[in-house]
């Protein structure tokens, strides 16, 4: 594992070490369908911290506004607003989510298929978590571009 690096001196084909909040959000969108290379934890983490936040707001947003225009009964029309908008959301950063964990995957110096791990219920969960929480491996940079 090498030294944090300044997002200047870090090239979009490596991983950011050490990467900060804003560097991670915005490599993320920098390398949108980008399968290829490595992710390193921080930039996985703040990621996902990210989208996190960003459901925990809707999820208020909601929950405070959803019934407003419908009686307090049932959703009403802002409540629709809110799932359009957060289903159209969840539509952009579906792709770039998918190649930001097959990166984080090689980083650890797996193969990024093992991601459909995760369609076993809960077992497969837990093992993607470990495989997310892998240090990084040199041996990773075997998915580099060359």
């Amino acid at each position: 594992m090498t030294a944090p690096q300044s997002p200047a001196s870090a090239p979009l084909d490596q991983p950011l070490y050490g990467a900060s909040f804003g560097d991670a959000i915005r490599r993320f969108f920098k390398k949108y369908a980008d399968f290829t290379g490595r992710a390193s934890r921080s930039e996985f983490w703040w990621w996902f911290l990210f989208a996190v936040l960003i459901g925990a707001v809707y999820g208020i947003l909601l929950g405070t506004l959803g019934s407003i225009g419908n009686g307090g009964r049932g959703y009403g029309p802002i409540a629709w607003i809110l799932i359009v908008l957060y289903t159209l959301w969840g539509l952009a950063i579906l792709v770039p989510s998918l190649a930001l964990i097959w990166r984080r995957l090689h980083d650890a110096n797996l193969a990024g298929p093992f991601f459909f791990l995760g369609f076993i219920p809960l077992v497969g969960w837990i093992i993607l978590l470990v495989f997310y929480l892998l240090p990084s491996k040199p041996e990773g940079a075997r998915f580099d571009r060359r």
